[in-house]
């Protein structure tokens, strides 16, 4: 298993219009993303749906970021819960969260809330989210903003 580390760039993505870096090609959808070379490329195959897989990524954050856990005040991306984000071209994303305990009153609605919020995004075939354990989720994990608004800086 990974870690998920958001880069800068992730959080730019994040925190911006999901099409605001991309071309007017790519923001259509006609513009698919090649697996082989890691870039845009302009044909499919079989006459599926394109799918630009940082465009899609951006909506899936989104998507993650409407979650919250009812007892903290900020959402699960910006909380660190979520760990690994895997888009993949054909539009299956695969998900690797935590709780902030094993105990967490929401440990059986909260996944499966991920899981229907980013099913509903055009482009995505297919959804799973894994909850694991390790690395246990600390504080540490939060984004400067999330830490900010429970006061924790």
């Amino acid at each position: 298993m990974k870690w998920f580390q958001r880069s800068d760039e992730s959080k730019a993505r994040s925190e911006s219009s999901p099409n605001a870096e991309v071309s007017p090609a790519v923001a259509s959808g006609e513009v698919a993303f090649n697996e082989a070379t890691d870039s845009p490329s302009h044909s499919t195959s079989g006459g599926e749906k394109p799918v630009y897989t940082p465009v899609l990524e951006a909506k899936v954050i989104e998507a993650i970021s409407s979650c919250y856990d009812p007892e903290i005040p900020v959402n699960i991306y910006d909380l660190g819960l979520v760990y690994d984000i895997d888009v993949r071209p054909n539009g299956e994303v695969f998900i690797t969260m935590t709780l902030t305990s094993p105990f967490c009153p929401v440990a059986e609605s909260l996944p499966l809330e991920v899981e229907s919020k980013v099913s509903r995004i055009e482009g995505v075939t297919n959804v799973e989210v894994d909850v694991v354990w390790e690395p246990r989720w600390t504080p540490e994990f939060m984004t400067e903003a999330a830490r900010l608004e429970l006061g924790l800086m």
